[in-house]
């Protein structure tokens, strides 16, 4: 864990990348906010490294908590390969999370995230306070297996178009989701410095095939999560429909809900204003 005592970094463009070691994986990381406290790991998406994340709803949370963004096994400048399957997402996190010498965490997760942060929560529950889950769904949800095929028809639009397919896979094409898009895009271009390696293809479709698995794996009983969860997501996410964060809402005792309207599976990023003042309000208790 870092010792610095030089000022507090509250600025997600700012924060540096550093590298812890377990075993033989080097994971990349950064952290931001004040030390002390409960920290709050970040699990990212699908095909996403560090620079992924919206500076905006980092920077709120990094106002009053100490942040963690890190890549998993694998994953942008994290040694290893990716694993095949959620489960072993899950233990490589948790081996993360032990190497910084954490024995309590809050976890903020989006999309694939989501899928690994559910993973390590039933499986270690004595480690998660706050669990906030978006744009995500529960392992043998309805229809998780045909998010490949989704996103790959979404890449294809994307590479025709030579846009960003964040801007396809995360917003509507109307024209408040294509403004929306655009905007997001921008934030993600904040950081100038530093920037984090791509994920590579082979490591993307590793992925792809772990959520398919997970997709079709038998359904778990969620009612074994007793952190405080936090759900989140936009009422027309084609990645991950908005039916199953009710499923995961409906499973998970005493969750709390948010559906934002006219929003894909972004809807966190597009409603960030509303969003990251919702989510520091979740896990300031």
């Amino acid at each position: 864990m870092s010792t610095d005592n030089g000022p507090v970094i509250t600025s997600y463009a700012k924060a540096r990348t550093r590298t812890v070691t377990a075993g033989d994986v080097t994971y990349a990381y950064r952290e931001l906010g004040p030390k002390g406290g409960i920290p709050v790991v970040f699990f990212v998406h699908l095909a996403a490294n560090l620079d992924n994340w919206d500076p905006r709803i980092v920077d709120a949370i990094a106002k009053d908590h100490h942040v963690i963004a890190f890549d998993n096994r694998g994953v942008g400048d994290s040694t290893g390969k990716v694993p095949d399957s959620i489960e072993a997402m899950a233990d490589d996190a948790v081996t993360f999370i032990n190497a910084l010498g954490f024995e309590k965490v809050d976890i903020f997760s989006f999309s694939l995230g989501g899928m690994v942060a559910q993973e390590l929560t039933i499986q270690h529950p004595e480690l998660v306070r706050r669990l906030i889950l978006t744009g995500t769904g529960p392992a043998g949800g309805k229809d998780i297996d045909r998010v490949a095929g989704t996103t790959y028809y979404d890449l294809l639009r994307a590479t025709l178009t030579r846009s960003d397919p964040k801007e396809f896979l995360f917003f509507n094409r109307n024209t408040t989701g294509k403004r929306a898009a655009a905007a997001f895009v921008k934030r993600l271009e904040e950081r100038t410095e530093d920037r984090d390696t791509s994920v590579s293809v082979k490591a993307f479709r590793t992925q792809l095939k772990a959520i398919k698995r997970w997709g079709r794996s038998t359904p778990v009983d969620l009612s074994a999560i007793s952190a405080p969860t936090l759900i989140a997501n936009g009422d027309h996410d084609r990645m991950v429909p908005a039916i199953l964060s009710e499923d995961l809402h409906r499973r998970i005792p005493g969750s709390e809900l948010i559906i934002y309207p006219d929003s894909g599976h972004g809807g966190i990023f597009q409603f960030h204003d509303k969003f990251a003042p919702s989510a520091v309000e979740f896990l300031s208790h």
